[in-house]
């Protein structure tokens, strides 16, 4: 699993409950309630990452040069 699927697992799992982002195949697996609330809290979640990843290559890229 990349970084960026155990990031975005991580997130589904912290905010939303969903204990995988994998297809199981079955409806009661696959399909979640979600609270708006967790919804808007897990794309916060997920900004703000890329945000930092953002940060982490420009911080590179200037180090590089």
């Amino acid at each position: 699993m990349s970084k960026f699927e155990q990031l975005l697992t991580q997130i589904a799992q912290n905010k939303l409950g969903i204990e995988t982002l994998e297809t199981r195949k079955s409806d009661s697996l696959d399909f979640h309630d979600v609270a708006v609330w967790c919804l808007r809290d897990a794309l916060e979640a997920a900004f703000n990452a890329g945000v930092e990843q953002g940060r982490k290559a420009t911080k590179s890229d200037k180090a590089n040069s």
